[in-house]
């Protein structure tokens, strides 16, 4: 397993930007397929972006295609996910998670590590 620590959280307004960041501790991160999830008050946690080991294959929800992009940097161990036209709906806590996996998983039990989580805040 790899330990993993969000930042980047934070208030914006709608319409704004962030960029998350995920690092991770080990050095196997290449091995893993790296995911960013969310979890809004009251609400069961979704997926949002994954990017394969390599960084080739990346896949979105449809919620956040278009507007979000995730990228890695191995060489950092770490793990990005920019932001972009932020909407209301986005407001959340964002996780980071790793998957010992040469796929691209979208499903949170294919993940065996998890960040504490980042909170994220879109005003209207």
């Amino acid at each position: 397993q790899v330990q993993l620590v969000e930042s980047g959280g934070g208030l914006v307004q709608d319409g704004g930007s962030l960029r998350l960041s995920c690092a991770a501790s080990g050095r196997t991160f290449n091995k893993y397929a790296m995911g960013w999830f969310r979890q809004a008050p009251g609400k069961e946690r979704k997926f949002v972006a994954t990017i394969s080991w390599s960084g080739i294959s990346t896949h979105y929800a449809e919620s956040v295609k278009g507007r979000f992009a995730i990228s890695r940097d191995n060489a950092k161990n770490t793990v990005y996910l920019q932001m972009n036209s932020l909407k209301p709906e986005d407001t959340a806590v964002y996780y980071c998670a790793a998957a010992n996996s040469y796929y691209v998983p979208t499903t949170s039990s294919d993940f065996g590590s998890w960040g504490q989580g980042t909170q994220v805040t879109v005003s209207s």
